[in-house]
């Protein structure tokens, strides 16, 4: 078969599967399920790194595991957080304006993604020709999988508003942050036990999700 096939891949496409199943709870209008599964993506991608290093992988090993986690991305923090918040403008909107913005918006966002991947994947490639193996220490622009995070954290303004509101404060967190994955800043990269805090809030704006009026 056409591939690599061994565990240090399989979290990977685990956070597909996931970006597939709340593309599709999006559609139906399942909103926390969608959510779940965004974090659920996010998880995934914070875990498959050191997963992948714990085996020795040959070189076409590597650049596959490379090739294979920015196209994940994609689809996990580039197309799913613009299907969910296009259906949350969809179906609490009712305002048709609205629901046409949030897609274009939606379109933007995945447009920026695939920059900032591709991007990501040009300097990382440099970097590794000059560094060898060296873990990075940042980046240039924000990394797409703070998605994960960031519209979840969004969602819960559902505390405090609904409709048409809550629909624009989606929308707008949406635009702003496919502006900083493209915007030219340095942000620092989080390793090991570092991750550990983050993790913590993701469930905690998990939990907070779950309550939430719908």
């Amino acid at each position: 078969m056409v591939g690599f096939y061994n565990y240090t891949v399989i979290i990977t496409y685990m956070s597909l599967v996931s970006a597939c199943l709340g593309m599709f709870f999006s559609a139906q209008g399942n909103f926390k399920a969608a959510l779940f599964c965004l974090l659920l993506s996010g998880l995934c991608d914070m875990i498959d790194g050191p997963v992948a290093r714990t085996r020795k992988r040959t070189d076409s090993e590597q650049k596959f595991g490379i090739q294979i986690d920015s196209l994940c991305d994609l689809v996990s923090f580039g197309i799913q957080p613009g299907v969910l918040v296009y259906c949350i403008a969809k179906n609490m909107a009712d305002n048709k304006v609205i629901e046409y913005v949030g897609l274009g918006v939606a379109i933007v966002f995945g447009l920026c993604a695939v920059i900032r991947l591709a991007y990501f994947n040009v300097t990382e490639e440099e970097r590794r020709e000059k560094e060898g193996t060296k873990k990075r220490t940042g980046y240039q622009g924000l990394p797409v999988t703070n998605a994960a995070l960031i519209i979840p954290g969004l969602f819960n303004a559902r505390y405090f508003t609904d409709g048409k509101v809550f629909s624009i404060i989606m929308i707008a967190g949406l635009a702003i942050t496919a502006f900083l994955f493209v915007y030219n800043f340095k942000m620092f990269k989080l390793n090991g036990k570092k991750l550990i805090p983050v993790g913590i809030f993701g469930v905690a704006i998990l939990v907070a999700c779950f309550f939430t009026p719908v």
